[in-house]
């Protein structure tokens, strides 16, 4: 590398901009001052032509160093040091400057420069990790030449059994551009190897998911909302249920970063929902050791493991949200974070007033987990736009919808004893005189979310953990924007 002028001038160009073609002649006579010049090209060692200073900057080394966004900068050093700087061609800057009266009299007063080649997508990222400082402190595996890096990841398992994206230093560095945070900060210890989780762990796990930059805020705060313990992380994943995090992301960010809050908003397509909800489990993977057939005992398994995550529809604002209805701020995006399973399709097309719809949705509900099981695992209903509308029709909101769903799914404790009905499964016997409520208070969330055709709903039930909800709940956590 060229070291830079001690004291005199330098200017940083590339061929392929018309001002830097515009000021060649300035340049020269900047030469002929006798003042010690440098001028960098970016592109084209040959530019400006008839000068005996120009130096090749293909590699983008000085460009990068000196922090060049665009093109023509003239820098003015005294000391080894740079005093003044100014992009483009302004005249009058130029005069003051270089202190050369008359410099550039035959030119245009102004005209603006060209973007650096140094801060086209993608190579602000390869210049720092090739020239600047990468304090990674991930263990870096290297690869022979003929290795390819995702059956690499494959047989390291590190896969959750789809190709992941190769996590380069370059994509790492664009991902941590996603969040102001450290990326040394431990968001907490990943159950079960109990290791310090990384914002820059989490990061390199996104890039191998297909998050964007602007999704990773959600994917920390997902597994801030993950660590919390009574969301119970460890016995989650080791469970022999289908449980799996499930994620509902409120507020503002939902909407910035594209999520799918309506038509399949719970299937496949959209890049930010799969791949927030992807992310989050190969953290748990990678960092926490969460593997099948190692901690992860589901006996069957679910395809929510691969990620479970949408966003809840705000489109009404007479609707009070998840976030909202657990104590997030209006306007403050947060993440839910619920222990569930798959989802069970529910299909009403006749009932007609909230009172019969409410009463139907509560014989699905009723069959969470077993309907003679009771007050063991939460669950998830996600009503659909068109069910939705029947409850707003009769003026219900969250609040009445809430109450009402609550008083359907309380039976009395005979119906559900152990051998009731022929079915050997059930409460104790002894509960046979009570009224018996299918969910603990608080244990049915409620969101929006779907397609604006269809009188379905969907009811995603808890994990059959069988615990009181002071040591198990559902999580609500704010994102750090």
């Amino acid at each position: 590398m060229t070291e830079l002028l001690a004291n005199g001038w330098v200017v940083v160009v590339k061929h392929d901009c018309p001002t830097c073609e515009l000021v060649q002649p300035v340049l020269r006579k900047m030469e002929d001052s006798g003042t010690p010049l440098q001028v960098f090209s970016q592109d084209d060692p040959s530019f400006p032509e008839g000068l005996a200073t120009v130096v090749d900057d293909r590699d983008l080394e000085q460009s990068f160093r000196l922090e060049i966004e665009s093109v023509p900068t003239l820098i003015r050093r005294e000391n080894g040091q740079e005093v003044e700087r100014t992009v483009g061609w302004h005249r009058s800057e130029w005069w003051e400057l270089t202190g050369i009266a008359g410099l550039g009299e035959e030119l245009p007063d102004l005209q603006p420069g060209c973007g650096s080649l140094s801060v086209e997508p993608g190579m602000a990222e390869r210049l720092q990790v090739r020239f600047g400082e990468v304090p990674f402190q991930s263990r870096q595996i290297p690869l022979s030449e003929n290795e390819d890096p995702i059956e690499v990841a494959y047989d390291r398992g590190w896969s959750d059994g789809f190709p992941v994206v190769p996590p380069t230093d370059e994509r790492i560095l664009r991902m941590l551009e996603g969040t102001s945070r450290p990326w040394h900060e431990v968001i907490g210890k990943m159950p079960p190897n109990l290791v310090d989780c990384t914002v820059e762990k989490v990061a390199i796990n996104a890039v191998m998911a297909g998050c964007r930059p602007e999704y990773l805020p959600v994917v920390l705060g997902a597994l801030e909302a993950a660590l919390v313990p009574k969301f119970t992380l460890h016995g989650l994943m080791a469970t022999t249920w289908f449980s799996t995090p499930v994620i509902i992301v409120n507020g503002p960010i939902a909407k910035r970063i594209g999520m799918n809050s309506g038509l399949n908003a719970l299937g496949q397509g959209n890049r930010a929902n799969a791949t927030i909800g992807r992310a989050v489990n190969l953290v748990l993977r990678n960092v926490g050791g969460v593997v099948p057939g190692g901690i992860d005992r589901s006996t069957l398994g679910a395809p929510s493991k691969y990620s479970f995550c949408f966003a809840e529809d705000e489109s009404d604002e007479s609707w009070t949200s998840l976030a909202e209805s657990r104590g997030v701020a209006p306007g403050q995006s947060a993440v839910t974070l619920f222990q569930g399973e798959g989802v069970q399709g529910f299909a009403d097309q006749r009932s007609r007033t909230a009172e019969k719809l409410s009463r139907s949705l509560a014989l699905g509900l009723q069959a969470v987990t077993h309907p003679k099981i009771v007050q063991n695992a939460n669950a998830l209903l996600v009503l659909s736009p068109e069910h939705y509308a029947i409850f707003q029709e009769s003026g219900w909101g969250r609040a009445e919808i809430d109450e009402h769903l609550m008083k359907a799914l309380t039976r009395p404790g005979h119906e559900l004893v152990q051998g009731a009905q022929g079915v050997a499964e059930g409460i104790d016997p002894s509960r046979a005189n009570e009224a018996v409520s299918k969910f603990w208070p608080q244990g049915l969330l409620i969101v929006r979310a779907g397609g604006r055709a269809g009188l379905f709903s969907a009811i995603c039930g808890g994990w059959i953990a069988g615990r009181d909800p002071d040591e198990l709940q559902p999580i609500t956590h704010p994102i750090s924007e």
